[in-house]
C-alpha cells in the first residue's frame, strides 16, 4: 500500500491507504465532525462536510451502505403516491433534486426508465384519475422525461410480454429513475475522501469520548483485526440508521427511544421476456407494488410493516415472498412468478419518526435532535433526496451550540459531481475502441464497467492491459470481471466476499456467488494483503 504522508490523503497513487494507515490517520488529530454510520446520511453528510472545508472523519460498523441504503427500491423519484395526499410541494422538491442527480451529479449512475400503471376492469384507479395524476407528476417535473399519458393496453403488452393482459383497459405511461444503491454509495465515500475524508468501514463504536460532559469522539474497534483506537472531534454525529437510538443510549443512558421501523422486503426474479418498461401496480387505494427492470433481472416488491426486532437480523422472510409474489401477481403472469426464478431476496428498515399509527402512513421525513451530550442524530431519509438531506445537515453542524464550526465553513458548490461522470454509451463505445491490438473487451462486459463506474471504468481496462487475466469473467453468467474485484480491494474499501459480491458487483443480485466463488474471492482479497 502506498504510504500516507498527510492527514487527509487517503488515497494516494490511485490506491487507498491501508486500514493500519488509516487508523493512524483518524487516532492523531481531532476532527471537525465525526459522523457515525456510513449510509445515505453519513456518506451525504461527510461528502459534504468535506465540501465544506471541515476536518471529516467517518467510521461505520459494517460496509458502507451495508444495511437498508442497499436494500432500497433502487429509485429516485419524485413519489407519484405522494400526489394521492397533497404532497404537490414535495413532489416537485424531489424531482428537481431527481433531475440533478440524473444530469450534473451522477448520469453515469442514475437512468431513466419508463412506468406503466396498468388500469384493470375492477381496480382501484381509473383511468381518468391516473390520467390526470401522471399527467401533473411530469408537470411536476417540467415534461423533463416527457408528458405523463394514458396509453393502450396492447402497447403495454408489447412493451412488457409479461403483463397480464385479461381485464386491462388501459396503462397510465410516466417517467422517473433507477440506480444501482450499492454504487452510489461507493462513489459518495470516494467523492468525500477525494475531498478530504477519512474513512473507515468495518470499524464498530464502542463507546463514546467525553469532555466535561460533552460528546468529544468514539472509541473504535477494528472488526477485521481486533485493533482498538480513539477518535477525537469538535463534534459527533450519530448516522447510524436503525441503530440511532443504541448510539444515543451511550450518549444518555436515560434517552428515550425516537424512532420506530418498517421493513421493506424484495426479491429479484430472472426474466423470461424483455422488460422495456417497469410496473407501479397498484395493490388497494394507497399502496403500490413495483416490478422493475434492473441489472439484466426483475426486482419486485416492496412490502411495509412495523419491525421490532434487532436490526442486524432483518431479512426477506417466507411470508415476504408470498406476498410481493402475490401482489406482483395483480398485474404479472405466473409463468414469470415461478419461485425457480428467484435469485435473491433481501430486506431493509426504514427509520420513521416514534408515535402513534401505522408505518405505512407515517411521514417519511429527515429528523435532527441534539442530545445531552452534545451529539448530533439525524434518521430517515431517502437516496432520491440524499444530496439535499447532506446540506441540511450541514446547516444544522454550522449552528450546533459550543462548537463554532459554522465559522469554520465555506460555502459549497450547488452542483458537484461524483467521480466518474460521463455518458455511459460513450464510455462503453471508447472501451470498445481504445484497445491494444489483438485484444478486446466483450461488448457486454463494456456496456455494464460503463453504467457501473463511469469513467472510472478506464482504470479498470487499464489493469486488464496490464494483466489480461483480470479480464475473466467471474462467473461465465455474469458481466463481473476479476478487475472489479482488483479494483474493489485497491480503490473501494472492500475486504470481505460480502462487501465485493453484494455490493461492488452484481454478483450476489444475479444468484451467481457460489460457494466456489466466494471462496476464489476471499483467496484473492488475503492474496491482494486487503485483509
Amino acid at each position: 500500500m502506498a504510504t500516507i504522508p498527510t492527514l487527509g490523503a487517503e488515497r494516494t497513487a490511485g490506491r487507498t491507504a491501508s486500514r493500519a494507515e488509516t487508523r493512524e490517520l483518524l487516532g492523531k488529530a481531532t476532527y471537525d465532525l465525526l459522523v457515525i454510520g456510513g449510509g445515505i446520511l453519513g456518506t451525504a453528510v461527510a461528502w459534504t462536510a468535506s465540501q465544506a472545508g471541515l476536518k471529516v472523519a467517518m467510521v461505520d460498523s459494517g460496509d458502507f451502505a451495508g444495511a437498508t441504503s442497499s436494500a432500497s427500491s433502487k429509485l429516485v423519484h419524485g413519489g407519484l403516491r405522494y400526489l394521492q395526499t397533497g404532497a404537490v410541494k414535495l413532489v416537485a422538491e424531489n424531482h428537481k433534486e431527481r433531475r440533478v442527480l440524473s444530469t450534473d451529479v451522477a448520469p453515469h449512475l442514475v437512468n431513466p426508465m419508463t412506468f406503466f400503471v396498468p388500469v384493470y376492469k375492477g381496480g382501484p384507479h381509473g383511468a381518468a384519475k391516473l390520467g390526470a395524476g401522471v399527467f401533473l407528476y411530469s408537470a411536476l417535473s417540467a415534461f423533463r422525461d416527457g408528458m405523463g399519458r394514458v396509453s393502450t393496453a396492447a402497447h403495454a403488452a408489447q412493451q412488457v410480454p409479461a403483463l397480464r393482459t385479461e381485464g386491462l383497459r388501459s396503462v397510465a405511461v410516466y417517467g422517473d429513475h433507477q440506480m444501482n444503491d450499492s454504487r452510489v454509495a461507493v462513489m459518495t465515500v470516494r467523492a468525500a475522501v477525494d475531498a478530504g475524508a477519512v474513512v473507515l468501514n468495518h470499524a464498530e463504536v464502542t463507546g463514546l469520548r467525553f469532555t466535561g460532559g460533552r460528546v468529544t469522539g468514539a472509541e473504535v474497534r477494528d472488526r477485521l483485526d481486533g485493533s482498538e483506537f480513539g477518535i477525537d472531534a469538535r463534534l459527533v454525529l450519530n448516522a447510524t440508521g436503525p441503530w440511532v437510538d443504541h448510539l444515543r443510549m451511550m450518549e444518555d443512558k436515560g434517552a428515550a427511544p425516537s424512532i420506530r421501523l418498517s421493513k421493506g422486503a424484495h426479491i429479484v426474479v430472472k426474466r423470461r421476456a424483455p422488460w422495456r418498461a417497469a410496473l407501479t401496480i397498484p395493490i388497494d387505494k394507497y399502496r403500490v407494488s413495483f416490478a422493475i427492470p434492473w441489472e439484466d433481472h426483475v426486482l419486485l416488491g416492496t412490502t411495509d410493516e412495523e419491525y421490532t426486532g434487532d436490526p442486524q437480523d432483518v431479512r426477506a422472510t417466507d411470508a415476504d415472498i408470498d406476498q410481493i409474489m402475490d401482489e406482483a401477481g395483480h398485474a404479472i403472469r405466473d409463468e414469470h412468478l415461478d419461485r425457480d426464478l428467484i435469485t435473491y431476496a433481501f430486506a431493509g428498515l426504514r427509520v420513521l419518526p416514534g408515535g402513534p399509527g401505522d408505518t405505512a402512513s407515517a411521514k417519511r421525513e429527515t429528523v435532527v435532535t441534539e442530545g445531552r451530550g452534545g451529539m448530533l442524530s439525524v434518521s430517515g431519509g431517502k437516496w432520491t433526496t440524499y444530496r439535499h438531506i447532506g446540506r441540511m445537515v450541514l446547516e444544522k453542524l454550522a449552528h450546533a451550540p459550543g462548537t463554532s464550526l459554522g465559522e469554520d465553513m465555506s460555502p459549497i458548490a450547488p452542483t458537484v459531481p461524483l467521480p466518474g461522470v460521463g455518458a455511459p454509451n460513450a464510455v462503453a463505445h471508447r472501451l470498445l475502441i481504445d484497445r491494444e491490438p489483438g485484444s478486446r473487451m466483450e461488448p457486454l462486459v463494456a456496456k455494464h464497467l460503463a453504467s457501473h463506474y463511469g469513467t472510472l471504468s478506464f482504470e479498470i481496462a487499464r489493469m486488464i492491459d496490464e494483466n489480461p487475466e483480470l479480464g475473466r469473467p467471474i462467473h461465465e453468467d455474469g458481466p463481473d470481471v476479476w478487475a472489479q474485484v482488483a479494483y474493489a480491494a485497491d480503490n473501494e474499501w472492500a475486504y470481505t466476499a460480502d462487501d465485493v459480491l453484494r455490493r461492488r458487483t452484481t454478483m450476489v443480485v444475479r444468484g451467481l456467488d457460489t460457494p466456489e466463488i466466494r471462496d476464489e474471492v476471499e483467496a484473492f482479497l488475503t492474496k491482494r494483503g486487503s485483509k
